[in-house]
């Protein structure tokens, strides 16, 4: 069975959640800035994009070369067997990006790539005239870096935070990939209480149900490669099978999810019937600073609004010190919080844990962790 060379993408500050995850899929991966390596046959490219919580997509590796002339762009591009894995119809568009390289235009180096594909794809099926696309999509991109040219086909399609549960987002979504990230970086396991203040369309409680029902996030959506004609058609139908057979339907999680706007707990609802995760969370209209509870060694992720645009900067201060003041008598509760706002600590009252610098899309974020007192120990009998 053939095995390519694979890459997960990921946002930065991200990828080491990548690396993990896949190396408890039972892969082994190399982890750099934004990428997990690893390397996977057909049925390994569709248990990655059904199982990676955090990434962003799975791509093939098909070539990596140096490249500082267009005409060195075009002839090694053009040297690669693109007729094993591109159909004669297919379509497949050529993004691009160049970081610190020789060829900096990135529409032309995405022109060259995409006259080197057609070139070689011509004379390979033996065509004059142009190739017809109307195929399935292979997404190509050309990524130079230093000079060193990556062609990728990306096998996921769209981004693999599109889970595909949500009917609203809201006006500050967070994407379910980075939703799954926060909860993934806490302490939080399925037995502790879970808690989001500031839930929005639920996308973090959401996540944390799928990961404590042990649900694969992308267990009902579609993939680029399900489309592909070289693509072993029963690779995504044995990955969904196994995905189905590993979730935890014995188990209840205590999840609480709150927004001080009511109709955005109707839209959480509805996004939490359709992650099929609706029994395993409670949501409820309320303040931030009105939760109280007995509880103990439970988890807060919260994504309050930063300030630069739901709120201004007062009121997302003032959303912070009820935060602090709100949560202080929760001792053994670990707190996780993200804000672009580095002031954050001098408005909760408190300085944090650990700091961790995220990107929330393009804002550049800090998760302030506020870690809750060990329960003790039992004690060992004589």
């Amino acid at each position: 069975m053939k095995k390519y060379q694979l890459v997960a993408t990921a946002a930065a500050g991200i990828e080491a959640l990548v690396g993990k995850e896949l190396r408890d899929l039972g892969y082994e991966c190399q982890v750099e800035n934004g990428k997990a390596y690893f390397e996977g046959t057909d049925y390994d490219i569709a248990r990655t994009n059904v199982w990676l919580r955090s990434a962003d997509r799975v791509k093939i590796i098909f070539g990596r070369f140096t490249a500082k002339t267009f005409d060195e762009l075009f002839e090694q591009t053009k040297a690669l067997p693109w007729e094993e894995i591109l159909p004669i119809d297919a379509e497949f568009p050529v993004s691009g990006k160049s970081v610190k390289s020789t060829l900096f235009s990135v529409p032309n180096c995405q022109s060259i790539v995409k006259k080197a594909i057609v070139n070689r794809m011509s004379t390979a099926y033996s065509r004059k005239t142009y190739l017809p696309e109307t195929g399935a999509l292979y997404p190509i991109e050309v990524a130079i870096l230093k000079d060193v040219v990556t062609l990728t086909i990306d096998t996921s399609g769209t981004s693999l935070f599109k889970r595909g549960y949500r009917v609203d987002k809201g006006g500050a979504p967070l994407k379910e990939n980075m939703a799954a990230s926060l909860v993934k970086l806490t302490n939080w396991y399925p037995d502790k209480p879970f808690y989001d203040p500031c839930c929005g369309s639920g996308t973090i409680p959401i996540e944390a149900a799928l990961i404590g029902k042990n649900i694969a996030p992308g267990i009902k959506r579609n993939f680029a490669a399900e489309k592909w004609t070289f693509f072993n058609k029963d690779a995504f139908p044995a990955a969904r099978k196994e995905a189905r057979e590993a979730i935890r339907h014995d188990v209840q999680l205590d999840i609480l999810g709150c927004d001080i706007d009511a109709s955005m707990i109707e839209i959480a609802k509805q996004n939490a019937i359709n992650a099929g995760v609706a029994d395993q969370i409670t949501f409820k209209q309320m303040q931030l600073k009105d939760f109280r509870t007995t509880k103990t060694n439970g988890v807060i992720v919260a994504n309050p609004p930063y300030g630069d645009r739901m709120l201004t900067e007062e009121q997302a201060h003032q959303i912070y010190r009820d935060m602090g003041q709100t949560y202080k008598p929760l001792e053994t509760w670990s707190k996780y919080i993200l804000t672009s706002d580095l002031t954050f600590e001098n408005h909760y009252g408190q300085k944090a844990t650990k700091k961790r610098k995220l990107y929330n899309g393009a804002i550049r974020t800090d998760l302030f962790q506020f870690w809750g007192k060990r329960p003790p120990r039992p004690k060992k009998e004589d």
